[in-house]
């Protein structure tokens, strides 16, 4: 194979989950602490937003968070989250199965906690993964750091082009090109013109259909 390790974003990539959990509880949480604001994100600006500048700077520079008011929204937004449970997407199940037999490494970069990850994993019968990089991770270790791809060549003893990061934000992006990996951008969660423009524009591949993900790596 081409890539040795397959590094993979979780929400809106593996499973189908900003439009069914994410994008509700964010709206929910509006409604309950910010109800001026509820009118102001649509899906697609979410969407927007969670692409760049990311969801950090949405809840502190642009809603106006403090520390305090964003650790409470995480342990509502992860309370949400344990209720709901997202279904991977068709062909991913196949893809790491396949990915894993051939001798390759599967590793998963989230802003989701790990153990949602395992959660999701385990629900939808997918291969557990080798390694999973979670929001649990120090801050400074989360994507867009590169920290994880440096993380995986020197436990792997991987070259950067070994690695393939396939992710739908831009902070995955941002992670595989401070690492030296390439990046497959995951475009079949949404029909966002503004995203998929900068991802065509600027990524090594652009795939509308997880059959593309396996035809790239087979």
């Amino acid at each position: 194979m081409k890539y040795k390790c397959l590094v993979l974003d979780h929400d809106d990539t593996v499973v189908n989950s900003t439009a069914t959990i994410h994008y509700p509880c964010f709206v929910k949480y509006l409604e309950d602490k910010y109800p001026h604001l509820v009118g102001n994100y649509t899906l697609e600006s979410f969407y927007e937003k969670n692409f760049h500048p990311g969801v950090i700077s949405l809840f502190r520079d642009e809603i106006g968070m403090t520390d305090e008011e964003m650790a409470a929204e995480e342990h509502y937004w992860a309370e949400f989250v344990e209720k709901i449970v997202p279904e991977a997407y068709p062909g991913m199940r196949e893809i790491i199965t396949d990915f894993r037999a051939r001798g390759g490494y599967v590793a998963v970069v989230s802003h989701s906690l790990t153990r949602y990850i395992e959660r999701d994993y385990r629900e939808n019968s997918l291969p557990a993964p080798d390694i999973i990089y979670g929001w649990d991770i120090p801050r400074d270790r989360r994507k867009p750091s590169p920290w994880c791809i440096n993380d995986l060549k020197e436990r792997y003893s991987l070259a950067g082009e070994e690695i393939l990061v396939v992710d739908d934000l831009k902070p995955g992006y941002d992670m595989a090109r401070g690492g030296g990996a390439h990046f497959a951008a995951a475009g079949w969660a949404h029909n966002v013109e503004s995203i998929e423009r900068f991802m065509r524009g600027n990524c090594d591949y652009y795939l509308k259909r997880t059959e593309e993900l396996s035809e790239l790596l087979f």
